[in-house]
């Protein structure tokens, strides 16, 4: 049960948003989760309250304005291996509409599955 959470800097079109998760959704789905398993959330921050550094760490162009911060919950025990493949697909979905990748960063967060309730209070997998 992934869950995903963008932040970017305000304002960014419906399109623009679209583009993102879309390109994320497809590449989880391709690495094995469930279609119909899309808990996304966005956060638009002004810009002093979404600050990052246009070159750090080994950026080949400038991040700009349309900068996003991707942040993927995971069950644990994902290997290295299919989150480099997630990466690579989004990315390829992001090339493909002419976003610059360079302003993309991934974060995933392992959480052990005793710590997901999806609904109800129950622990499926506890």
């Amino acid at each position: 049960m992934p869950i995903v959470t963008l932040t970017v800097r305000k304002p960014k079109s419906p399109e623009f948003k679209a583009m993102v998760l879309d390109a994320v959704q497809a590449a989880l789905v391709a690495a094995g989760a469930s279609p119909d398993d899309r808990f996304h959330r966005i956060l638009e921050l002004d810009e002093q309250d979404f600050r990052y550094d246009p070159l750090f760490p080994d950026v080949r162009t400038r991040r700009t304005g349309d900068f996003v911060l991707v942040e993927i919950l995971l069950g644990a025990g994902r290997s290295v291996k299919v989150k480099k493949q997630i990466l690579a697909a989004i990315t390829e979905r992001l090339s493909a509409q002419r976003f610059d990748t360079e302003n993309l960063m991934v974060c995933f967060q392992d959480v052990p599955w005793e710590n997901w309730s999806p609904a109800g209070g129950r622990v499926p997998h506890g």
